[in-house]
C-alpha cells in the first residue's frame, strides 16, 4: 500500500500544474509575443532585446522547478510551446522584417528554415532528453540561435546599419542558424555545473566581471558571445576529426 501511494503521488505530481515555474514560462512566453509585436511596428531594437529576456526566463523555469521539485509534464510540454514561440517564431519574424523582406522568396524562404530548424530541434529534444548525454547538447539549442539572430539585429542596429545593407548576411546567418539546430554537432550544455556546490571566491568574482563586461557594450558583447558558442560545435567536430586522423603514438 505505501508503495501504491508513492505511485499514485509520483503520477499526480507529473499531471498536476505548478503555478511559481509556469510563471516564467508565461512570461517568457509573453516576451516571444511581445518581439513579434515590436517587429511588426519597426521597432527591432525592442524585438531583439526581449528575446534575450526571453531567453533568461527560459533559463530560469526549469532551474526553479527543479529546486522547488515541481517539474511536470505539462509544464515541459509548455515550455516546449513557449520555446517555439519565443526562439522560432519571433527571431524568424524579426529578422524577415528587418533585412529579409526585401530578398522575396529567398527571404521567406530562409526564414522559414530557421523555424523549421527550431521545431524540428524541440521536438527532437523532447523525445531524445533520456538518451542523450546532457553534458552536451545535440544540435544547435535554440534560444542559443534565437541570441544570435536578435543579437545580429542589435548591434547591426547600435551601428545604425540598415538590414537592406547587410540583407545577405542576415539570410546567410538565419540558414546558418537554422540548420545547426538540427545539425548532430555538439554543444556543451553547461548542465554539469552544480548550482547547489561551494565555490571559490575567485569564481563569483570573476561573475561579477563578467556583466560588468557585458555591461560595457551589450549588443557586441552578447552577439560576439552566442556567435563563439553556435561556432564551437564545428571547432569540436573539427577537433574529433583530427584527433581521428592523427597517427597512434609509437611504442
Amino acid at each position: 500500500m505505501p508503495e501504491l501511494n508513492s505511485r499514485k503521488q509520483i503520477d499526480l505530481r507529473r499531471r498536476s500544474i505548478y503555478l511559481l515555474p509556469n510563471l516564467f514560462t508565461t512570461a517568457a512566453l509573453f516576451a516571444g509575443f511581445y518581439a513579434i509585436v515590436q517587429s511588426m511596428n519597426s521597432r527591432f531594437e525592442y524585438a531583439a532585446v526581449a528575446i534575450f529576456v526571453a531567453m533568461v526566463l527560459d533559463g530560469l523555469d526549469g532551474r526553479v522547478a527543479r529546486l522547488t521539485h515541481t517539474q511536470s509534464e505539462f509544464g515541459a510540454e509548455y515550455d516546449s510551446l513557449s520555446d517555439m514561440v519565443s526562439f522560432g517564431v519571433a527571431p524568424s519574424l524579426v529578422i524577415y522584417e528587418w533585412a529579409l523582406k526585401g530578398l522575396g522568396k529567398w527571404g521567406w524562404f530562409a526564414a522559414f528554415i530557421y523555424c523549421a530548424g527550431t521545431a524540428l530541434r524541440l521536438a527532437r529534444f523532447n523525445t531524445n532528453i533520456d538518451i542523450v548525454d546532457k553534458r552536451y547538447f545535440q544540435g544547435l539549442p535554440s534560444p542559443a540561435a534565437a541570441a544570435l539572430i536578435a543579437g545580429f539585429v542589435w548591434v547591426m542596429l547600435d551601428n545604425h546599419i540598415a538590414g537592406q545593407d547587410v540583407r545577405w548576411v542576415a539570410c546567410a546567418l538565419t540558414v546558418f542558424a537554422g540548420l545547426s539546430m538540427v545539425s548532430n554537432l555538439q554543444f556543451y550544455s553547461f548542465k554539469a555545473i552544480n548550482m547547489r556546490k561551494s565555490v571559490p571566491f575567485i569564481m563569483v568574482f570573476m561573475f561579477a566581471l563578467f556583466f560588468i563586461f557585458v555591461s560595457v557594450n551589450p549588443p557586441a558583447i552578447l552577439f560576439l558571445l552566442f556567435l563563439g558558442y553556435c561556432l564551437s560545435g564545428y571547432v569540436m567536430l573539427l577537433w574529433s576529426w583530427r584527433n581521428r586522423k592523427s597517427p597512434p603514438p609509437a611504442a
